[in-house]
């Protein structure tokens, strides 16, 4: 990721669980809760929550893990895992620095890999977010699976059309206003509405290696779950 990118999630640390709450009317909350379960059903011993941030999405993994599950959460934002750090689930998890784009991890590592609202960070061009799920492919075992929750795009025009003006006239102004963080969701906001949609975000998945491709659409097409398997 870019150093601007970088320094956007720096500023953001403190109010960004509570932005992303009130933003979303609470729905991420069950949103990253629902992927967490999808998880949690497919069982395995080592997980890793990728581009982690504040480590939510890590927390939930944590309460869902069985005995002997290793959970690990990575991020590149320094001040982002140092508000993970403070979270009582935080000694359960192996936090690490570092970038998606090279895991200081060797093949076939984890059983599991998640993301939860970051993916959209990565997608800097179609190519370098397919490399950066190969190398997600590359640290996952075979019979492995990558559940990827992201925003999306909803099919209906209409509601496609609603949703983008909702995120101009709303996320963008009350993003700034809670968090004091006005390049944090001026980005916000300009990467929502160019995001792929579902289908086309699985054609990438399946592009960069991921066999049994399939997603659930929530909130009329706004977010959706993709599941991906390495065999």
């Amino acid at each position: 990721m870019s150093n601007g990118i970088q320094n956007i999630f720096a500023e953001v640390p403190k109010t960004y669980e509570f932005v992303n709450h009130t933003l979303t009317l609470g729905m991420d909350v069950l949103w990253r809760k629902k992927a967490v379960g999808i998880a949690a059903r497919l069982g395995g011993t080592r997980w890793i929550d990728v581009c982690s941030g504040t480590g939510e999405t890590a927390n939930y993994l944590s309460r869902a893990a069985h005995n002997g599950t290793k959970v690990f959460a990575i991020d590149f934002s320094m001040p982002m895992l140092a508000h993970a750090l403070e979270k009582p689930e935080a000694h359960n998890i192996t936090f690490c620095l570092s970038d998606i784009k090279q895991l200081p991890f060797e093949d076939n590592t984890f059983d599991l890999i998640t993301i939860s609202f970051a993916t959209r960070n990565i997608n800097l061009n179609r190519e370098i977010l397919t490399q950066s799920f190969r190398e997600f492919y590359r640290v996952l075992r075979p019979g492995g699976c990558f559940i990827n929750l992201e925003t999306s795009q909803p099919s209906s025009s209409i509601v496609r059309s609603l949703f983008h003006l909702y995120v101009r006239m709303f996320v963008k102004p009350v993003g700034q206003l809670l968090s004091g963080s006005k390049a944090g969701y001026t980005y916000l906001s300009k990467t929502i509405p160019r995001f792929y949609p579902a289908h086309e975000l699985a054609g990438i998945l399946r592009t960069a290696g991921f066999d049994e491709v399939r997603f659930t659409r929530m909130m009329l097409g706004a977010a959706a779950i993709h599941q991906s398997f390495k065999h």
